[in-house]
């Protein structure tokens, strides 16, 4: 039928994403090497994550670690911008978090440790750079401290982590804090579920808490909510969460301290001596399965679920540093390697490490959102001409494109978009499916005469559409 293309899709011009960060744009012709100083030493806001590997051993949560880190996180945080000219946003994108004053929010979004009360606006302007901890360990720390006390567990199934968690998230947020506390740096624990971050309104109210958290200078310490998290809620592990809050905070730069020395460049069980890759341009491009020896278990991490969050940040148009996280020093050397700030007394610059580079076209962060935190409520089956106009010419679908519905999704519900009964994308709808049934298949005037004037012209706009391509 000739309405198939008409009405199936809008005919807006190209839908090419443009990059969200400075990053893509501003690399068009550097080496990765000079991709990895500018970033360094341009960055402004920074998601560093660290792994219960590098922080605890087998007695418990390592303290020397901690205050290592906590030093090289205070000595990152007064950092000045090289030139002051931080990595630029997409101009349509909205302001930073570090330079929005947000709106208040509900308390029970973040709870700040006693001796972290909030600063005064003043604090505002003390440090350059605004940082975001992930840190694991509170299994660890649980398991330690019942050791102590005699009471030796096993944490292998949910219901003992979750308790181990409990018992050890105090513990670990009470040293973070401690430690922090010597460098004048007040801290907030953020406990989060996938909930929090897949929900629109939830996270909208996320994004807000840290913007008013980085605008104090306060550091948010992250870690999933294990206590209460279950299969269907958990991020997996806290890579996935870090990559997730790349996009929640709009950072220029993601950090993942490891207890490897990088990524090597084949699955190190079949080489053993496989080298350390420098760089890695396209991560989109690896069989990480290949490289990294197999998908390691939910929750335990390792390299693929490393190489699968800088592949998250990748498509965000930012880059992630892998360093070795017990390396002494090893964050600011290779800050001081950029140039960005001097060596550390007795040390040498660390130029090492994998640099994984960003993608040259990032995708928006909404359409980000899209597809790493919802899970579609239905649906929606398109013809040949609807998919051709989405898939080629970054067109919205449009009613006379839908051919079937399935589910029972609301107004503004995640839906996934088949062609053929292949996926093809996933956005959310302007319509109901019991709304979308009875115009599927029409065009706009007969839809009108359905539903009266106040109707949405296209089912889902494509600035509300994240094509699978994309991903």
């Amino acid at each position: 039928m000739s309405r198939q293309r008409h009405e199936g899709a809008g005919s807006e011009a190209d839908l090419r994403e443009q990059p969200q960060s400075g990053h893509a744009e501003a690399g068009q012709g550097e080496s990765w090497q000079q991709e990895r100083a500018r970033v360094l030493a341009q960055a402004r806001v920074i998601v560093v994550k660290v792994g219960s590997a590098v922080l605890a051993d087998a007695k418990g949560l390592n303290i020397t670690v901690l205050e290592g880190l906590a030093a090289q996180l205070a000595a990152l945080r007064d950092m000045p911008l090289v030139g002051d000219v931080p990595c630029q946003p997409n101009p349509q994108s909205p302001p930073r978090p570090s330079d929005q004053a947000a709106p208040s929010c509900p308390t029970h979004e973040v709870g700040q440790t006693a001796s972290s009360a909030a600063p005064d606006a003043a604090a505002s302007a003390h440090g350059a750079r605004r940082l975001v901890l992930v840190s694991s360990g509170a299994v660890a720390a649980g398991r330690a401290a019942l050791s102590s006390r005699g009471r030796a567990v096993e944490t292998t199934g949910l219901a003992a982590r979750q308790a181990a968690a409990a018992v050890g998230q105090g513990q670990l947020m009470q040293t973070w804090d401690k430690v922090f506390l010597s460098h004048g740096m007040p801290t907030a624990q953020v406990l989060l579920t996938r909930d929090d971050l897949r929900a629109r309104q939830r996270f909208l109210n996320a994004r807000n808490t840290f913007a008013e958290l980085l605008q104090w200078s306060v550091l948010p310490i992250v870690n999933e909510n294990d206590t209460v998290s279950i299969s269907e809620l958990k991020f997996g592990d806290n890579d996935c969460l870090a990559s997730l809050l790349v996009n929640l905070v709009e950072a220029d730069l993601f950090i993942n301290l490891t207890s490897s020395s990088g990524v090597l460049a084949a699955d190190p069980q079949k080489y053993p001596d496989a080298p350390i890759l420098g760089h890695i341009d396209d991560v989109a491009a690896l069989d990480l399965g290949q490289l990294c020896g197999g998908k390691t278990s939910v929750g335990t991490g390792g390299m693929y679920s490393k190489l699968l969050a800088a592949r998250r940040a990748a498509q965000l148009g930012v880059p992630t540093l892998i360093l070795p996280g017990r390396e002494p020093w090893v964050i600011s050397r290779a800050f001081a390697a950029a140039g960005a700030c001097p060596v550390p007394a007795g040390h040498e610059p660390f130029d090492r490490g994998t640099w994984v580079r960003p993608a040259h076209h990032a995708i928006a962060r909404r359409k980000f959102w899209l597809a790493y935190q919802s899970d579609p409520a239905g649906s929606v089956h398109v013809d040949d001409g609807a998919a051709k106009a989405l898939l080629h010419k970054g067109g919205s679908l449009l009613p006379g494109g839908v051919r079937a519905v399935e589910g029972g999704f609301q107004c503004g519900g995640l839906v996934r978009v088949l062609h053929n009964g292949e996926s093809i994308g996933v956005g959310l709808s302007n319509y109901s499916a019991p709304d979308l049934k009875k115009i599927m298949g029409l065009k706009r005037h007969e839809v009108a005469a359905i539903l009266g004037d106040a109707h949405y012209p296209e089912v889902i706009h494509r600035d509300n559409l994240l094509l699978d391509a994309a991903v």
